[in-house]
């Protein structure tokens, strides 16, 4: 991760999600050797206090399937490395938050927070995703999904506008 991207999430972190936790580094999904099956996107985090956070943008409605899936998520880290898991997810007015706040039994050491926010999801992708390639970095799979999704996930209106966006930049990569 870049360090300006690095200084970005951290600084939403902080701000958005009151963790005024020193995060040491970003930490590559491929290193916390999740099985297959759990949810493997967003930005994972190493605190020096040796806990991780995982910033995550939802841009779809947050359901109880939703929940379960970063529910297993914190489940596996805590098997895999037995640290304690922030997850803190950030998603548009527009998207519904279908569940309410609970407290499970869990071995897993864990919180969930959920904060709306009044940004365009779509546009922050969109733009963050332009921004890799004027700097000629390479997209990464979670960077080309989110490309394919924009135009799914964004509203009615605007639909005409992330097709082409998206093609554009499809074929600029091909």
């Amino acid at each position: 991760m870049r360090k300006k991207d690095f200084e970005t999430r951290t600084s939403i972190i902080r701000e958005l999600f009151n963790d005024t936790r020193k995060i040491k580094c970003h930490v590559p999904t491929e290193k916390l050797e999740l099985d297959e099956n759990i949810h493997q996107e967003g930005d994972f985090f190493l605190t020096e206090d040796g806990e991780f956070i995982d910033l995550e943008f939802q841009i779809t409605d947050f359901d109880i399937e939703e929940l379960a899936k970063y529910v297993e998520l914190t489940e596996e880290i805590h098997e895999k490395h037995q640290k304690a898991i922030s997850i803190y997810i950030i998603c548009p007015k527009d998207v519904n938050v279908n569940v309410n706040e609970f407290n499970i039994k869990s071995k897993a050491d864990f919180n969930i927070k959920i904060r709306q926010v009044e940004n365009n999801i779509c546009e922050t992708v969109l733009n963050g995703i332009k921004h890799k390639l004027e700097n000629t970095e390479t997209l990464s799979n979670d960077d080309i999904n989110a490309l394919s999704m924009l135009r799914e996930i964004c509203r009615k209106e605007e639909r005409h506008y992330y097709t082409v966006e998206t093609f554009k930049i499809l074929n600029r990569l091909s």
